[in-house]
């Protein structure tokens, strides 16, 4: 693994490209400018500025989706086989600049190269796994019936819209739109602006692997402006969107007008539940992984503990002595483990709950407090002394911000971790096997481990319910988004026909 100054300096390779020309749009194949100037990419490690972005507004969303729509028709009926080879070639293409997509991501978010190293691999995982999915993607049902041979068949649905989010954007990217283009759908990307590298790297790799010009299209911008623009358009179909529960709202009412169908995956304040009888060391090794690596910037992250009061007082202080020993730095020092927050605009949001906590009695066990004045940077935080009125046990902060609440019963339990307005993931941690299948029963929540982390297996469906989200990722349930059933029934003989106006 590289060390820190061997990033640096192969980091500063990769930016001259984007300090010299800036990031430009991409709408079929082709450069643009945005038509409302540029924006600025700001560096949360240091504060600096990245780039100029191209700032994108409804012109040029209509500019691309056009584009996507033009394209739309030979993407869709190439033969399965070469969509395939492509999204391969794209696979490929994402592995061998997979150092600098983590690299640039690290600068663009401050996420930890300890695991946006793996992200770009996982990116490339997501096209090779939706890549083998492509031949049977339209593969349907024969349901005979008395008078007709009956089949089932799905048909992408056409050009389609993807919001991603900043925390992890080019996995997240990677997640939407190989599905979309595995199912035979065109793509309009906007990615999030406050970190727009690598959504530059993708579309760059897939037509460099050749992907036909308009089938990805990238343009940057505010979701105000060109995000609205991109949900309210005619000809995009489908809004796909990770990010937060009221912008979700928002997409939906945007896109009421022209039935636009919407796929979200919003916010959480997911629960992990820690009865007296788990194997408390994982579960302590899970309960800090969970909330403390990608800075806490992430939808399943576990942001609520809710721990057995018979091991509370011992539980909590092994976690106060492991969340203070967490090494927070530079995101490119491999042996850093929390990064800087994105942006001004979320620093200020996480570091709001610490007098949030102080103000509604809760104890700040450990962090509660910035780090320096040269980027975003705070302390892995924990609350204890908490309750789950509270807002640091309702309200989604979005960092490596912690809320730890005792319970006594599984009943009371099961009522505190239900008790808020999400439902993405919930984790339970108890040997008692009859229990686990109680709770997880009752958990509302849209993916639950028992005693385990998250574990991705892209075959199995992710999302949440309540305000965390709308519709299901993986497997074939992402082809059920992106493509449209279509029923065609064959008459096997000669059935009566009622015939009416026959005297």
């Amino acid at each position: 693994m590289s060390g820190l100054d061997d990033n640096l300096k192969s980091l500063s390779g990769y930016l001259k490209r984007f300090e010299q020309s800036g990031i430009l749009n991409r709408i079929a194949g082709q450069d643009h400018k945005g038509s409302a100037g540029v924006f600025q990419s700001i560096s949360p490690v240091d504060k600096s500025v990245i780039c100029d972005v191209a700032q994108g507004t409804a012109d040029d969303i209509d500019a691309a989706a056009q584009a996507a729509k033009e394209a739309f028709a030979q993407w869709r009926d190439l033969p399965a086989v070469e969509r395939r080879k492509l999204m391969i070639k794209i696979a490929e293409g994402i592995e061998a600049r997979a150092d600098e997509i983590a690299l640039c991501e690290c600068w663009d978010t401050g996420q930890a190269y300890k695991f946006m190293s793996k992200a770009a691999l996982r990116g490339a995982e997501n096209f090779r796994y939706f890549a083998d999915q492509v031949v049977q993607a339209r593969d349907g049902k024969h349901l005979k019936s008395p008078t007709l041979m009956n089949i089932t068949t799905r048909v992408p649905i056409g050009p389609v819209g993807v919001i991603t989010p900043w925390n992890t954007p080019f996995m997240l990217s990677t997640w939407k739109i190989a599905p979309a283009l595995a199912s035979g759908c065109t793509v309009v990307h906007k990615p999030a602006e406050a970190s727009p590298l690598t959504a530059r790297l993708l579309v760059e790799i897939a037509e460099e692997a050749g992907l036909p010009a308009g089938v990805l299209n990238t343009v940057n911008g505010f979701g105000e402006e060109a995000g609205k623009a991109l949900c309210e358009h005619p000809l995009i179909k489908a809004i796909a969107f990770v990010g937060e529960s009221r912008t979700g709202s928002l997409i939906a009412k945007q896109g009421a007008d022209t039935l636009k169908r919407n796929h979200f995956e919003l916010g959480g304040k997911n629960p992990v539940i820690v009865f007296d009888d788990a194997d408390l060391d994982r579960a302590l090794d899970a309960v800090i992984f969970m909330i403390y690596s990608i800075n806490g910037e992430r939808c399943t992250s576990s942001s609520r503990l809710l721990v057995h009061e018979a091991i509370r007082d011992t539980f909590e202080a092994q976690l106060v002595e492991r969340v203070n020993n967490i090494k927070v730095g530079h995101p490119l020092d491999p042996k850093t483990e929390v990064g800087p927050l994105v942006s001004k605009e979320h620093f200020d949001k996480v570091t709001s709950y610490f007098q949030i906590a102080s103000d509604e009695g809760a104890t700040i066990a450990a962090g509660g407090e910035a780090i320096g004045d040269t980027g975003y940077f705070v302390k892995p935080t924990l609350f204890t002394g908490a309750n789950n009125g509270m807002r640091i046990a309702q309200e989604e902060i979005f960092g490596p911000v912690l809320t730890s609440i005792p319970f006594t019963t599984e009943e009371e339990a099961l009522q505190l971790a239900n008790d808020v307005p999400y439902g993405l993931t919930g984790y339970v941690w108890t040997n008692d096997l009859t229990r686990a299948i109680r709770f997880t029963d009752q958990l509302e929540a849209g993916m639950i481990w028992v005693n385990s982390e998250n574990v991705r297996h892209l075959p199995t469906p992710f999302g949440g319910v309540k305000a965390s989200g709308i519709g299901r990722d993986g497997g074939d349930w992402s082809f059920e988004f992106y493509m449209e059933q279509k029923h065609i029934g064959f008459a096997t003989g000669q059935h009566k026909i009622t015939r009416l106006g026959v005297q």
